[in-house]
């Protein structure tokens, strides 16, 4: 008999990140720690010629071009200025609370890419 263990991967739950009010996209601690986005400059969005309801995330340390989003920290939080995007695609995220849920694909031309899946619910009025 052998026994194979387990590898314990560090993210500890679902890889999540919420579009805030002012158009921002906020990473969770587990999601950022998993992503490294203390390591990474920018990171940039895609869609599946196939599926054009369907956004990525690309985290590309090693690239930062004319089509890339910076990734900055306020706090212990990193977070992304994406506002003119999510309204170009018409996210209605002042009125709605939305959020991706990541799951990381398999690897596209040596970048790490992350189909975001995206869940909506009205935001809570105060």
């Amino acid at each position: 008999m052998a026994l194979i263990f387990y590898n314990n991967n560090e993210s500890s739950g679902k890889l999540k990140c919420t579009i805030q009010q002012t158009g921002r996209l906020g990473f969770t601690d587990a999601t950022a720690k998993q992503l490294r986005l203390h390591e990474v400059d920018a990171v940039q969005f895609a869609r599946d010629d196939q599926e054009s309801d369907t956004l990525y995330l690309v985290n590309d340390v090693s690239k930062s071009g004319p089509n890339a989003f910076k990734v900055c920290k306020a706090g212990m939080y990193y977070y992304v200025n994406t506002k003119h995007l999510f309204e170009e695609l018409g996210l209605d995220f002042e009125s709605n609370t939305i959020i991706f849920d990541l799951k990381r694909e398999p690897k596209y031309k040596e970048m790490e890419v992350y189909k975001m899946t995206k869940r909506e619910l009205p935001r809570k009025k105060k």
